[in-house]
């Protein structure tokens, strides 16, 4: 006390300045430690409570197998992430969009130029030029006998026309082929006479027989597919003679195969697949010997020679009469879509289909108490309207019937079936005045 007496008045003060200076730092480090104390504090806490999270999940990690902890660890890192996996796969959507469009435009165009056929078609010839009007009679026969010989023997119509012209007429194109050479060879060797048709007539069948089988094995081995049963070979040996909408069917297989079989190697689909549905999709066009149409024969055929249910899947649905059993199906179908649509593939003659459903209509409308006649789907159905009037129930099944006989009569080898469907209904109006 002495010694601050002593001190000048002016160093006393810069000393209480100095204390209170100090004390102030001790009060603001204390508040900083009480508030790094309670972090600590909050962190011991938390940490404490970790290690108590951590433990029961030992405990539980304890008790599982070893699937169930990596299904746990799962569970966790996918629920963390969902948010980012989700945007990154709606990103990922949108671009495969994107690029899937320019992709399938890429797939079929490249498809469509190694589809390219060389096959030449064989288109069969249905009418014959004769030249010397003596060679007409000797056709004819006496009394007609050796036109009815060869009609009989071959199943087709044969119509000698002026200048000439000597038309065959068969829904079996395979039959009118027959005749053809038939017809050639006869007139070529001067002999005509009942029983030298015959004699013709049979050895050229046997020669179709041959080269129809021969073109089946090639349409099949061009794709490396060995194993084929023979009827299934003799069948699709057929198409050499069929065509559709003025498509040679073997051109069609052919070129539809080859595409078929370039989408399936682009997009990862089974190609062995859509090889054989593609080859044998049509194959129930030329069966002429079961009613039903040509998806429904092809099926039959197929399972009856236990054909893996893939490929008959695919020849099922070609159409989309079933809903596509697989990914081949859809491609077979597109291929078949490609093939018959693309320009110039097929075409029709519009007057003989005309005069054909002329033909069709003519024969129902012929009945009494028809009044209206209506053929559809290139003739596979005819719906005939009857007076309502004129025929009961009873009468209306009788004229069906009736009708189809007269039918199966006029074209005996119509390829697939054809339905008839009769329509009675009565209408009664009165007027109260």
């Amino acid at each position: 006390m002495s010694l601050l007496k002593k001190n000048d008045p002016s160093d006393q003060q810069s000393i209480l300045a100095e204390i209170l200076k100090r004390e102030t730092l001790l009060e603001k480090r204390r508040d900083e430690l009480d508030t790094r104390e309670k972090e600590l504090k909050k962190r011991d806490d938390r940490l404490e409570q970790r290690e108590e999270e951590l433990a029961e999940q030992s405990m539980h990690a304890a008790r599982l197998s070893a699937d169930e902890a990596r299904k746990a660890v799962l569970d966790y890192w996918e629920k963390k992430l969902t948010k980012d996996i989700a945007g990154k796969i709606k990103a990922a959507q949108e671009k495969a969009k994107e690029e899937a469009k320019v992709k399938a435009r890429e797939i079929l165009v490249d498809a469509m130029k190694h589809a390219a056929t060389d096959y030449v078609a064989e288109f069969t010839v249905s009418t014959i030029k004769v030249h010397d009007e003596e060679i007409k009679g000797r056709l004819i026969g006496k009394q007609g006998r050796n036109i009815r010989t060869l009609e009989k023997e071959t199943g087709v119509d044969v119509d000698l026309e002026e200048e000439g012209i000597i038309r065959l007429s068969s829904f079996d194109p395979i039959r009118r082929e027959i005749a053809r050479v038939s017809l050639v060879r006869l007139i070529k060797d001067g002999r005509i006479q009942p029983v030298r048709i015959e004699e013709t007539v049979q050895q050229v069948k046997k020669e179709i027989d041959r080269i129809i089988f021969e073109e089946g094995e090639k349409l099949a081995h061009s794709f490396n597919v060995y194993n084929l049963p023979e009827e299934i070979l003799a069948l699709l040996g057929r198409f050499k003679y069929r065509f559709s909408y003025g498509q040679n069917m073997i051109a069609h297989t052919i070129e539809e195969t080859r595409l078929g079989v370039k989408i399936a190697h682009e997009i990862g689909a089974d190609v062995e697949a859509v090889k054989m549905g593609c080859l044998l999709h049509d194959i129930g066009k030329v069966i002429t010997d079961q009613e039903g149409n040509h998806v429904e024969l092809g099926v039959e055929l197929l399972k009856r020679h236990k054909l893996p249910e893939h490929v008959i899947g695919c020849v099922a649905a070609h159409h989309e009469d079933i809903p596509f059993p697989s990914l081949e199906a859809v491609i077979v179908n597109i291929a078949d879509s490609i093939s018959g649509a693309r320009p110039g593939a097929r075409m029709e003659d519009f007057d003989q289909y005309y005069k054909r459903l002329q033909e069709m209509e003519s024969v129902a409308r012929d009945f009494p108490g028809v009044s209206e006649v209506y053929a559809m789907q290139a003739g596979r159905e005819i719906r005939v309207i009857v007076d309502a009037k004129q025929l009961d129930d009873a009468q209306t099944i009788m004229t069906a019937q009736k009708i189809k006989d007269k039918i199966a009569q006029k074209y005996p080898q119509f390829p697939g079936s054809i339905t008839i469907t009769l329509v009675r209904e009565l209408h009664v109006t009165e007027v109260v005045k």
